[in-house]
């Protein structure tokens, strides 16, 4: 078994100041879980509404995206033998400083990395005003990504509310599947 000190994985945690983490598969339920939970502790750290509002929204943006195209999945049968395909990713939020930072990581495949930067890139390189202009625009048109199950406005979203750039980066994770790993800071 491996040798593990929750005493010293918490003095980690609370030097890093995270305050939420998980990993593991991800279900509609359980996003919805921990957005209450992540809802209560906005709360208790009794932070500006906008502050709050936008940690809560790029919350919901990144989980809502590894649930839809994480390119990892686990096959979980429930006890009334219906099987249940589930998305695979990783969530850590935590705090330096007065900034808020969220980290998401998970496998997708290389069309979608590359969709994904080409669209951050365009992003990072708007202004707060080219981001609400752009926005609008995209609620006007289709979605133009064959992979897409949405609208495409999630990252527009996530950089809406950012403070600063998205930062991301890819991890070549075997033929066509790369490690998606985002961070935000608010």
């Amino acid at each position: 078994m491996m040798d593990f000190d929750v005493l010293e994985f918490s003095k980690m945690l609370s030097e890093k100041k995270i305050t939420v983490i998980y990993s593991g598969p991800i279900w509609a339920d359980g996003v919805e879980g921990m957005a209450e939970f992540l809802q209560r502790k906005l709360d208790v750290d009794n932070l500006s509404r906008t502050v709050s509002k936008s940690i809560f929204s790029v919350f919901v943006e990144q989980m809502h995206n590894m649930l839809m195209y994480s390119a990892e999945k686990e096959i979980f049968t429930a006890e009334d033998d219906d099987d249940a395909v589930l998305s695979k990713g990783m969530f850590v939020m935590g705090k330096e400083g007065d900034t808020y930072f969220i980290k998401t990581g998970n496998v997708v495949t290389d069309y979608s990395a590359g969709v994904l930067k080409e669209r951050i890139d365009y992003l990072n390189t708007l202004d707060k005003q080219g981001l609400r202009q752009y926005f609008k625009e995209k609620q006007r048109s289709d979605d133009d990504n064959p992979e897409s199950k949405g609208a495409g406005m999630g990252l527009i979203e996530i950089a809406r509310r950012s403070s600063s750039k998205i930062n991301y980066k890819f991890t070549p994770q075997g033929e066509g599947f790369k490690y998606f790993s985002m961070s935000v800071e608010i």
